[in-house]
């Protein structure tokens, strides 16, 4: 078949869009190492229930130690997994 009459231009069989995220992994790392022990982080990411849940169990220590593995994950994780798990949108890749 030919490409053209598919519509997929100067691409290609690859005209395929790069996942975008849309919230920021560097602030969501930072977010989380520094104040995850309150859940900052989960609020920024959207996630409302473990932000609440953080706060109430901040006394413990645990959403700290939590917090600090969860932003270096986000800090070390690609961007494509970063945006398909906490949300992206498409853009046309170059």
């Amino acid at each position: 078949m030919n490409n053209s009459s598919n519509n997929n231009g100067y691409y290609g069989n690859n005209n395929r869009e790069r996942l975008a995220p849309v919230k920021s992994k560097i602030a969501a790392g930072i977010l989380a190492i520094v104040l995850g022990g309150i859940g900052v982080h989960k609020f920024y990411l959207g996630k409302s229930f473990q932000g609440i849940m953080s706060l109430l169990f901040c006394w413990t220590g645990i959403p700290a130690f939590i917090g600090f593995i969860e932003g270096i994950i986000y800090l070390t994780s690609s961007d494509e997994k970063f945006a398909y798990k906490y949300g992206g949108r498409y853009i046309e890749k170059y």
